[in-house]
């Protein structure tokens, strides 16, 4: 006879208790397997995307600055930037040698990194490799090792136009100059797509472009790189040769407002950056203030022809070379005797624009200085730059008036002083000025009178062409150039100026008779035993607008005339 389980036992509740139990289990399984399959499907579906779909960013091209032409002077090109999981890549140290030598670094470094992030999951081993090299290393297939696409910045004029361009950093990002200043512009939005990887990270399927990368907008300069080539080389040349801290060179259109060419020394790569002083990264063009000396006596001259009270002919007596204004004494170099204003300019006679400045007073010039733009930002927004310093004084003492009038107790900029004769060159009419391309130049504002800026520009000639005029360094042969020199005493550091440490300057025009370009030469503490603004940097001027004339197609316009030589008859026997 067979006995069931339980049956007759003195404890039949527990056979009960113990099946119960185990029914209630059995259905509770049964509903979860039910509940995770068919109600919770997009639950597990999902987690499990999320152990094996990624979304993968697609990195954005960076969009190109070129020059007015479209000669490049900043690209994007793709690289490769190897990573590595270190939690995979520490289970494998027999491979780091080898991996070492493929990424051309050091094994003891590459082991030190790896054992100090051996619980993370991502380090980079190497950004910004060719895709060749990149691929080689991939190809050893050691585990833990992986790739990204990425773009690396590279700029093709290198030093030439470094301190205008800038540069960005590792992630494409601005760092100095225009890169900076239109990163927004320049730089692109990343895409996604969408990829399976298995548990340790590697491709298994592509599976669709999520969302495609927009690449930057391209940004076309005002520079003409042809032009910036040739006053690098001059401007670094005529350093080296004076022995300079620095120098700075702008060109600009005087009929757009563009700026054609801005170089700095000392200069640097950008390209390579691993030694890079902080101080050679300055645009000392925008940047550096300094007291212009005598280009301002210029527009003191313009001042006085506009108040009325002067002519080109007006007489000034400069004897005996030194005049007193209250506690001070203002000198020329010489005693240059009786003057007209062009003979004031040509010999650039301190005391001969301090007599103008006592007499129609500080305001004027004051205010034409203010309405060419000196001790305002120039428009340009680039990094850093420097407005400038023009006193305006409740009341003038005449020692304030006298140095003005000179271009003494006031600070500019290079480009500043670019963009006041580029108004005496565009018949006084003030452009706002551009780093970038102009289709359209815009409305002009008549700052100076036409007939006043048209007597200024001959006199500015007779500074360079006339006889005994400061600026003789700075002819080009074939073309009419007007200028004005300028030697300024740097001030000392206890207070006061050194007697010893000067900035050689010249501002010119050319061609006169129908201006086309403004231009700034500053040299920063020539030692090699010649400072003044004549000997040093009107020569660099005459080099530069020489080539940059011939290379803009302008036509001469101070040629010889030709020699009229009358032939002889034809007669018939030499027709014969």
């Amino acid at each position: 006879m067979i006995r069931l389980p339980g049956a007759g036992s003195r404890y039949p509740w527990r056979f009960r208790l113990v099946a119960g139990f185990l029914l209630v289990a059995a259905a509770l399984i049964c509903w979860r397997i039910v509940e995770l399959h068919v109600l919770d499907e997009g639950f597990l579906r999902t987690q499990g995307d999320k152990r094996s779909v990624r979304h993968v960013p697609i990195p954005a091209h960076r969009g190109q600055i070129t020059d007015r032409h479209g000669e490049p002077l900043a690209v994007s090109t793709p690289v490769m930037t190897l990573w590595a999981n270190p939690q995979q890549l520490v289970l494998h140290p027999q491979r780091w040698p080898e991996l070492a030598s493929a990424l051309g670094t050091d094994a003891n470094t590459l082991s030190e990194r790896l054992q100090a992030n051996a619980n993370r999951e991502f380090i980079y081993l190497r950004r910004h490799m060719t895709p060749q090299d990149g691929e080689d290393v991939l190809a050893l297939g050691i585990p833990g090792v992986n790739a990204l696409e990425e773009y690396r910045r590279f700029y093709p004029a290198g030093e030439v136009a470094a301190h205008l361009v800038g540069f960005t950093n590792v992630d494409e990002l601005g760092q100095e100059g225009l890169e900076l200043t239109y990163n927004d512009w320049l730089k692109g939005v990343p895409g996604s797509r969408q990829v399976l990887q298995d548990r340790r990270g590697r491709l298994i399927k592509d599976v669709q472009v999520v969302r495609n990368a927009r690449p930057g907008n391209d940004l076309a300069l005002s520079i003409d790189l042809r032009v910036q080539y040739v006053a690098h080389r001059e401007l670094r040349e005529a350093v080296e040769r004076f022995g300079a801290r620095g120098g700075s060179l702008v060109i600009v259109d005087v009929r757009t407002g563009e700026i054609l060419a801005m170089v700095n020394q000392p200069g640097y790569n950008p390209n390579n950056r691993r030694r890079l002083e902080p101080s050679a990264m300055r645009n000392r063009a925008l940047i550096d203030v300094f007291e212009p000396g005598s280009p301002i006596k210029t527009f003191t001259v313009a001042a006085g022809l506009m108040s009325g009270r002067y002519s080109p002919t007006s007489m000034m007596d400069t004897r005996p070379g030194t005049m007193r204004v209250a506690s001070m004494t203002v000198r020329d170099i010489r005693n240059y005797g009786l003057l007209d204003l062009t003979g004031v300019m040509a010999k650039s006679s301190n005391i001969g624009v301090a007599k103008i400045a006592l007499d129609i007073g500080a305001e004027p010039i004051y205010e034409m200085l203010r309405d060419l733009g000196m001790g305002e930002y120039t428009g340009l927004s680039f990094p850093g730059e420097s407005v400038g310093n023009l006193p305006n004084h409740p009341r003038w003492r005449p020692v304030e008036t006298a140095t003005l009038s000179y271009g003494y107790g006031l600070a500019v900029t290079a480009t500043q002083l670019a963009h006041a004769y580029a108004v005496l060159g565009n018949q006084g009419r003030k452009l706002p000025l551009s780093l970038l391309k102009v289709d359209q130049p815009p409305a002009a504002q008549q700052v100076i009178d036409p007939q006043v800026t048209e007597q200024v520009l001959a006199m500015l000639r007779a500074s360079v062409d006339g006889d005994g005029g400061t600026g003789s360094r700075a002819r080009v042969p074939g073309y009419q150039i007007g200028g004005k020199t300028g030697t300024v005493h740097k001030t000392a550091a206890g207070g006061g100026y050194s007697r010893d440490r000067y900035r050689s300057v010249f501002t010119g025009i050319a061609p006169i008779s129908n201006p086309r370009f403004a231009a700034v030469v500053v040299i920063d503490e020539p030692s090699s035993g010649e400072y003044y603004g004549g000997l040093v940097a009107a020569p660099i001027f005459g080099q530069v607008m020489a080539d940059t004339l011939r290379l803009l197609n302008v036509a001469p316009d101070d040629l010889p005339a030709l020699q009229q030589v009358e032939l002889p008859a034809i007669t018939q026997e030499d027709q014969g």
